[in-house]
């Protein structure tokens, strides 16, 4: 199972995180964020990242022309759309050279059928519990739900996740082809700040059962 810790934007913070070598890192280009990149983010940190850890920038409503601008100047290999993106706006990025993940709101009434017009112009999907905020609500979906999903297209879950609940979603990835985690909030000891010891448990608790798995 990948590993995507997302809300990243102090240079310590993130040298910290890279060296437990996550799969994907996440910056917010959204200014209505606690988590915004503002003017704290140093592009040549990002740009500095070993190609093994993907960067991703994630983006609410934005303009393709914006988002293409910051994903040269970080060199981002993924742009997440956590907005209402239509599928033509995906297409657009995905013409432009970008790998797109589009985020979903999700509650016990989402409606999976929906996802087949986004498809064709996504390389993943990301669901996250539906809350008053776009993100970083801390709040877990009935993670049951994700049976409904054909799993056509891999996917991240978001939204609560944590040490203490993810034993839970390890056991569900036994049924459902789950390809990734997204967390953020829930490990974090201020606002873009995370707690560098709770992601290396969490890492730790992604490979026991990984092992495990591979002894069977």
């Amino acid at each position: 199972m990948k590993l995507k810790v997302c809300g990243m934007r102090n240079t310590a913070n993130i040298e910290a995180l890279i060296s437990l070598k996550p799969d994907f890192v996440g910056f917010i280009f959204y200014d209505k964020s606690p988590r915004y990149v503002g003017e704290e983010l140093d592009p040549e940190v990002v740009r500095r990242i070993p190609s093994s850890t993907k960067k991703v920038g994630v983006f609410v409503n934005s303009n393709p022309d914006h988002i293409t601008k910051i994903a040269k100047q970080y060199d981002l290999q993924y742009v997440q759309l956590h907005g209402n993106e239509m599928p033509d706006f995906c297409r657009v990025l995905r013409q432009k050279g970008l790998s797109v993940i589009k985020s979903f709101a999700v509650d016990n009434d989402f409606n999976f059928a929906m996802l087949n017009n986004y498809k064709p112009f996504c390389d993943l999907f990301l669901f996250d519990t539906k809350g008053e905020l776009r993100g970083g609500n801390g709040m877990a979906f009935d993670w049951n739900i994700l049976r409904n999903y054909d799993g056509e297209k891999p996917f991240f879950v978001s939204g609560g996740v944590s040490n203490e609940n993810i034993d839970q979603l390890l056991v569900l990835a036994a049924d459902v082809p789950i390809y990734g985690i997204d967390v953020n909030s829930r490990y974090e000891t201020a606002p873009g700040m995370k707690d560098i010891e709770e992601v290396e448990k969490l890492i730790d608790k992604i490979r026991i059962k990984e092992e495990e798995e591979l002894e069977v």
